[in-house]
């Protein structure tokens, strides 16, 4: 959650030149081209499963719930994902906003990192809540990175997972242990990858869901899961995937190589499983 300010995307990565999470957006111009109208025609529609473009659309949140750069990254992942997506913003000051009207347009709604303030972050997307359950609940898709990973959770959140996200800083044997910028460790499908980190959820599952744990902690707390809500599905993650390498160096962390994307777009593609 430390993001550029709608960079394109680079070699180096999803996005380019961070700045602190916890500036949170207001306003940034929309990256899409396309108007509410076109999102929310017949042709526009068909975009879901990508009949229109080729490629399906993704919604993806951009406001005061978000911070600046966020969003921008979570696109970026998406865009440059093996199965690309038409990506589109949504929000209080974008083009589209987010009604149950341009979420039928949509594939998949992803939820990305904000400012260090769950409370205030649930103040601003609990007016679509209702919108987001039925959505999802009917067949949608929500990824949650970060801070959208604990609006996914339960009191306060949309109540979407099978248990509820926690802050990882400060449970037993936790690597971090303040919300400033960090690298951690965590087994992705059994496989240790470094990944950037910035005050991220873990998450608990009720016992006996069958919901996948795609990732750990060195401390053995969910780090990544993908459950089924209704007919959907909900992909949330509490380190960045989609962070580019500027996140890395401008936090005086060293950059892995590779970038973790790879692990960023097996998180997307198992939540869009069938």
């Amino acid at each position: 959650m430390r993001p550029g300010e709608g960079d394109a995307a680079t070699a180096e990565g999803p996005a380019g030149s961070p700045m602190s999470r916890r500036h949170l957006l207001t306003r940034i111009a929309p990256l899409g081209a396309l108007g509410i109208v076109a999102a929310c025609s017949p042709d526009g529609a068909r975009d879901r499963h990508g009949g229109a473009t080729g490629r399906p659309l993704a919604l993806v949140y951009r406001g005061p719930a978000g911070c600046r750069g966020c969003s921008e990254a979570v696109a970026a992942l998406l865009e440059s994902a093996p199965s690309p997506f038409r990506v589109e913003y949504c929000g209080p000051d974008e083009r589209l906003s987010l009604t149950g009207a341009t979420l039928s347009a949509a594939a998949v709604y992803a939820q990305p990192g904000g400012g260090d303030d769950l409370a205030a972050a649930w103040t601003a997307m609990r007016p679509h809540a209702a919108t987001l359950r039925s959505w999802i609940g009917e067949g949608g898709r929500y990824l949650g990175f970060c801070m959208g990973g604990f609006l996914a959770g339960a009191d306060p959140g949309l109540g979407i997972l099978p248990g509820d996200s926690g802050e990882y800083v400060g449970t037993v044997g936790a690597t971090v242990h303040d919300d400033g910028d960090a690298s951690v460790d965590v087994a992705w499908n059994g496989t240790r990858r470094a990944v950037y980190f910035q005050g991220g959820p873990y998450f608990s599952i009720a016992e006996g869901d069958a919901a996948t744990v795609v990732a750990r902690y060195s401390n053995g707390l969910v780090a990544a899961m993908v459950s089924a809500y209704g007919r959907g599905r909900v992909g949330v993650t509490g380190p960045h995937p989609e962070a580019p390498a500027s996140w890395y160096r401008e936090a005086g962390l060293a950059v892995p190589r590779p970038l973790p994307f790879d692990i960023g777009y097996d998180l997307v593609g198992r939540t869009m499983q069938a």
